[in-house]
């Protein structure tokens, strides 16, 4: 099956989105999540991996004790598309943001 990607102005997305910029040098939008612990940042971690594996479509992430950073591309298309926005949207709720 194809998907259709369209290219989302990655500047107007981030203003509809909460605490997300657009990446400089790429065409991308990233995100710091900070949590109280390791145990509640991999447990929102495992909830955006299993989206992301039902989406096809996953992102660029380091964690480091409560704290995770994420970078949304969409890699086989040309820029963000509305994949990163679904997924950030996704992020946002589960992290309570």
């Amino acid at each position: 099956m194809t998907r259709t990607l369209t290219k989302l102005d990655a500047q107007e997305l981030v203003g509809r989105l909460t605490g997300w910029s657009v990446v400089d040098g790429r065409d991308a939008i990233e995100k710091t999540f900070q949590f109280a612990d390791f145990k509640l940042a991999w447990g929102w971690m495992n909830q955006v991996a299993l989206k992301a594996e039902q989406m096809d479509h996953h992102p660029e992430w380091f964690n480091v004790y409560g704290k995770v950073h994420v970078l949304l591309a969409t890699h086989d298309a040309p820029g963000v598309t509305h994949l990163d926005a679904e997924l950030a949207e996704f992020m946002d709720a589960r992290a309570g943001n």
